[in-house]
Formats: structure tokens, C-alpha cells, sequence
């Protein structure tokens, strides 16, 4: 029988308590047991990983590209050979169905494998001089140690993109880690301890969010901000790495919208689409969020889509069959309960969910609300939850007129069968990443990050490696 672990930080190569004893408990949301504790990061805790992390990433910058990425490979490995393990512990903190956490745990090896290859092609450029025998070079040297925040959505997908970033250039890496589901991202920063990453490199601490920024992200040994989280706070963390010219990365909140042509396959957009949203209970940056429907199409894709909710199987995400566990914590169901009922107020129709489920652990049902007025809160303030909103649209400018009205621009999804309409929202879409006719996103090898309000920076793709970079430019004379 499985237990959940005794969670440590993670400081200069030691598993260890929090230098003052405080620890935060940990709690099951489809149970509302408490599985666990986990060290309170103070200052003194602090000062020791900021001290290891300089240290640390004087060797590790020093460290050849290539024997980074065979220790990287060899850290994929043993987070593929232990995922059935990881995937429980990430279950039973966070919530999500057992074969979800599998597939996210599985995923983070698949990151880790193509960082290790991306880093070993960081190249840089011979400049053609002017003038004879001068030699113009750029050269890509790691930034520096490297402060990394992340969310409890997805407890190894939002620290493994970061850290393999980091280390793949050369750089060392503090991850505060989520304090609500702290055991998976120990577990994946553990397998990077037993491939033999040298002391200082990688450093984990958990403890008040607020307290660990803003001593961190000043500090002068920090050369290096990202952040996954909410765009208010992803605003003033960002605010603050800039006062102290800190390069940043900021992967923020989003609204996505769906846009339905009527010349698309509703069946398809129907199916593809609820798996998708009321996948994580719908507490995803990316979920699908807006639908927008042309009016021949409408009355059918709410139809659909609404019966596709209630078909849904709710439960603690252990148990077989599950589709979807419950929210992650019990703050988000009075935040989407006032969205509903003041939707709802307005005039928009609820055809299906609305409510929480029974009265032990964060349960709540799929929900669909049809015919909300844009000026409702729900079409304008992020719901990270189980939670769609279906609306019409006549024609393609209306469609986009509406994707784009928010300040949000993180992902957006379309389907149609239209060559023109595709091109079209391919280049007047505002968003960060758009995928028509299929789910595309969140790949290693893809750009993942928005624009607007949604952040700045990407976590995907070759453009990734190069906020973990700086470029330097030799020149001689023979």
C-alpha cells in the first residue's frame, strides 16, 4: 500500500527541514484529509539556497552542453520508471483522475528529453567583419542562477519546463514549488538528484509565495525570474524583476476562446472540445472557455456540448472510470459559484451543473451556461473550473471581434472547414498560441506563452532556451 511522502526542501544537495521548524499541512481535496506536512521556508532557508545556488552554478556553467544533456536523459528515465508511483502522489494531492497524472508525469520526461538535446545546439554566429584579420563572434553563455515560481495546477508540467531550461543551459535553479502539491515536483526534483546533479544546481523551497518573491526575486544572486500563475500576480512579480533589471518569463492567465464556424464537424468539435475543458476539472491556463458558435450551428453545439457534461463521471480521482476529480481547493467553489449565479442574474441560461457535489472534498459539477452577455463577469474574468460559456456569432468579424475583446491573449481554438476562414484567424487572432481543427498545444518541441495580458516569454519550443541565455558579442584583431 502506498503512502504519501515526508516532503522536504531541497537545499545545496541535502534533503532538509525548514531552519525554524514551521511546516504547512497538506491536504487530500477529494477527501479533505490532511496526507501530509512540508517544511516553512524562512530567510535562514532562503540565504542557504541562494549561497548553494551561486555555488552551484559555478560548476554547473563550467559543465559541458553534452555531459548536461546525458544527465538530463538519465533523469527522463528514472522519472519514467518511477511515474506509476509519482502519478498517485500527484493524485492525491491535487485531485486529478490517476491516468491524467500519469500522462503529465510521462510528458515531463518527454520536456526533460528535448531540453537535453535543445541545449546541446545553444550555437553561436561568426559576424563577416569589415575590415581584414577581425574575427566578430557571439557566443551564448548561461544567465545566471535562476528563481522559478510555480503553480498547483500542474504540479510537475509547470516546474519541468523551467528546470530543464535551466540546467540544460548551464544554469542553476531555485523552484518554489506549490505548497498544495508539493510531493510530485520533490519527486521529479529528485530524479535529477540521483542522475548526479552536483550540489547547488537545483534547490527546492516551499513557504508563504509572497515572502519567498520578494526576497528572492531581488536578490543580487538571482539573474533570472519565471513565473506560472494568475496575471495580477504574474504583474507585480514582474514589476519587481524589472526594478532590479531581472530578465523574466511570464506565463499568466487566459480566457480562451473557441470559435465554431458552421461549416466545421460539430460532432468532432463537440467531443474534442468537452474532453478538453472539464479535462483537470477545467483548471488549465489554456482550457476552452468562451465558445463561440455560428447561429446555423448553435442550438446544436449547445445541445451537444451539454449532454457531453452530464455524461462526465465525477469522483476521487483513484477510483476506476474517473473522468474528473475535484477542484484542487475549496477557495474555488464560492469563486465559481458567484460567477454562475450572477451569469445567471443576467440573463444567461444554465443548461446543465452549477453546483458543488455532496459535502466532503472540493466537488463540482460540469457546467455550462448559453446566452451570457458580455458584460457578465464570467466573459471576463478567467473561471478555472469546470465551467463553459456558449454564445452565438453571425459572422467571421464577429468571431474574432470577441476572441480578441479581452486583454487576455494566451490560447485560442477554432474549427472550421474553410482554407480563407483559417488564414484569416491565423493572422487576426490575438493570442499567443492558436490551434484549428485539433488539439496542438502545450508540445515540447511548440512554442507555449501568450501575449497581452497573458505574459511574455515562451516555455516550448527553441525560442525557450533563450531567456536562460545571454548572447555576448568577442571581437579581435590578429
Amino acid at each position: 500500500m502506498q503512502s504519501y511522502p515526508d516532503v522536504k526542501l531541497f537545499i545545496d544537495g541535502e534533503w532538509c527541514d525548514a531552519a525554524e521548524g514551521k511546516t504547512i499541512p497538506v491536504l487530500d481535496p477529494a477527501t479533505e484529509e490532511e496526507i501530509g506536512t512540508i517544511p516553512h521556508a524562512t530567510k535562514p532557508d532562503l540565504d542557504r539556497a541562494l549561497a548553494a545556488a551561486e555555488k552551484g552554478f559555478a560548476v554547473w556553467s563550467q559543465t559541458s552542453a553534452y555531459d548536461r544533456s546525458k544527465l538530463m536523459r538519465k533523469a527522463a528515465d528514472l522519472l519514467r520508471e518511477r511515474a506509476g508511483d509519482i502519478a498517485w502522489m500527484m493524485t492525491r494531492e491535487q485531485g486529478k483522475p490517476l491516468g491524467q497524472s500519469k500522462m503529465e508525469v510521462l510528458a515531463g520526461a518527454d520536456v526533460i528529453d528535448w531540453f537535453a538535446e535543445e541545449g546541446r545546439r545553444t550555437y553561436g554566429q561568426v559576424i563577416p567583419a569589415r575590415a581584414p584579420g577581425v574575427l566578430q563572434m557571439t557566443v551564448k553563455v548561461p544567465v545566471g542562477p535562476v528563481a522559478a515560481f510555480t503553480p498547483w495546477n500542474f504540479p510537475i508540467n509547470q516546474v519541468v519546463r523551467k528546470l530543464s531550461a535551466a540546467v540544460a543551459t548551464g544554469c542553476s535553479i531555485i523552484v518554489k514549488a506549490p505548497e498544495e502539491t508539493p510531493a510530485s515536483p520533490a519527486e521529479l526534483i529528485r530524479c535529477f538528484v540521483d542522475a548526479g546533479i552536483p550540489a547547488g544546481v537545483v534547490g527546492l523551497v516551499f513557504g508563504v509565495p509572497a515572502e519567498i518573491s520578494e526576497y528572492l526575486i531581488p536578490h543580487p544572486v538571482i539573474r533570472k525570474v519565471t513565473f506560472t500563475g494568475s496575471t495580477p500576480v504574474g504583474k507585480q512579480l514582474a514589476a519587481l524583476a524589472g526594478l532590479h533589471m531581472k530578465r523574466a518569463t511570464m506565463e499568466l492567465g487566459g480566457h480562451a476562446p473557441v470559435m465554431v464556424f458552421d461549416d466545421a464537424d460539430v460532432d468532432k468539435a463537440v467531443k474534442m472540445m468537452a474532453t478538453h475543458k472539464f479535462r483537470n476539472a477545467g483548471q488549465v491556463c489554456v482550457s476552452p472557455t468562451r465558445f463561440l458558435v455560428q447561429d446555423a450551428i448553435a442550438d446544436r453545439f449547445m445541445e451537444g456540448f451539454t449532454e457531453a457534461a452530464k455524461a462526465v463521471k465525477v469522483g476521487n480521482g483513484l477510483e476506476d472510470g474517473v473522468d474528473m476529480g475535484p477542484l484542487a481547493n475549496e477557495r474555488r467553489i464560492p469563486a465559481l459559484e458567484g460567477l454562475i449565479n450572477e451569469a445567471v442574474d443576467r440573463g444567461g441560461k444554465l443548461t446543465t451543473g452549477g453546483n458543488r457535489i455532496g459535502n466532503q472534498g472540493y466537488f463540482f459539477e460540469p457546467t455550462v451556461l448559453t446566452d451570457v452577455p458580455t458584460e457578465a463577469r464570467v466573459m471576463n474574468e478567467e473561471p478555472f473550473g469546470p465551467l463553459a460559456v456558449i454564445n452565438r456569432f453571425s459572422t467571421l468579424d464577429d468571431a474574432i471581434g470577441e476572441a480578441n475583446r479581452l486583454p487576455f491573449g494566451l490560447a485560442a481554438y477554432a474549427f472550421t472547414g474553410s482554407t480563407d476562414v483559417a488564414q484569416a484567424l491565423g493572422s487576426r487572432v490575438l493570442a499567443g498560441m492558436l490551434t484549428i481543427n485539433h488539439l496542438g498545444l502545450a508540445l515540447p518541441e511548440v512554442p507555449f506563452g501568450g501575449v497581452k495580458d497573458s505574459g511574455y516569454g515562451t516555455e516550448g519550443g527553441s525560442e525557450a532556451l533563450e531567456a536562460y541565455l545571454d548572447t555576448r558579442f568577442v571581437t579581435q584583431k590578429s
